[in-house]
């Protein structure tokens, strides 16, 4: 595992977070951590799903998908007949923590978008898509308030939203766990947080193996100094 032999255990991979990538798309931000790359886009829709009609409720959602040439061998693209489950199940994870950011009243009647595209895979795909996700709804916010798309008043975005993956590998705990590092770990944990340390959903598991509490405590502490960090990153990119 040369990485884990490079990087100490509690730094992050190279972090870089590209606002405005995509100029037709209302919001957009190329996040790159590691070799990790996920093109985030934002789009404002003037309509909600039916059970929020009339409600002066807005919504938000999130889709998630790979290229096919984003692992090193072609992924089908989908299509009929051709479900993708765990695309599908991430797609409502970037969901229900970027809805945690949003003030949905103060949204308006409005849908937002937030299409989460992987251009290259090396583990992290599912934080980096939330990371950089929340910089492309923000960038599609202010555009439309500034043109009047969106209502005057507060701020819909109420939220920081950013996430980070961990795991105990050979038995070190380890922040921002590459492929590699992700195949060999005996535990594996993805944890969506405000960057005050507010938890808002943490998925964790052991792979064939048992875990104390001892051990989803110590990897707590290294998500939320790894989101403080990505959190940075993400305030300079909406500036």
């Amino acid at each position: 595992m040369k990485q884990t032999a490079k990087r100490p255990a509690d730094r992050l991979r190279p972090v870089k977070i590209t606002p405005d990538f995509i100029r037709t798309a209302h919001g957009s931000a190329l996040i790159e951590i590691g070799r990790t790359r996920v093109l985030c886009t934002a789009t404002v829709e003037a309509k909600v799903p039916p059970w929020l009609r009339n409600t002066g409720r807005g919504w938000v959602t999130g889709e998630y998908g790979m290229l096919p040439a984003s692992t090193g061998r072609r992924n089908r693209r989908p299509g009929p007949g051709r479900v993708n489950s765990r695309a599908t199940e991430i797609s409502r994870l970037i969901g229900r923590a970027l809805r945690t950011a949003m003030d949905l009243e103060a949204l308006g009647a409005n849908t937002i978008i937030v299409d989460c595209d992987v251009l290259e895979a090396d583990g992290g795909t599912r934080t980096a898509a939330i990371t950089g996700g929340w910089v492309a709804l923000v960038r599609a916010i202010a555009g439309a308030r500034k043109d009047g798309r969106l209502p005057d008043g507060p701020d819909p975005v109420a939220e920081q939203v950013v996430a980070v993956s961990c795991g105990i590998v050979g038995g070190r705990a380890i922040l921002d766990l590459d492929y590699r590092e992700d195949r060999e770990a005996d535990v594996d944990m993805n944890v969506v947080m405000t960057p005050d340390g507010r938890l808002i959903e943490v998925q964790v598991s052991g792979e064939e193996a048992t875990f104390r509490r001892s051990a989803l405590s110590r990897l707590l502490r290294l998500a939320q100094s790894g989101c403080e960090r990505l959190a940075k990153k993400q305030a300079r990119a909406v500036k």
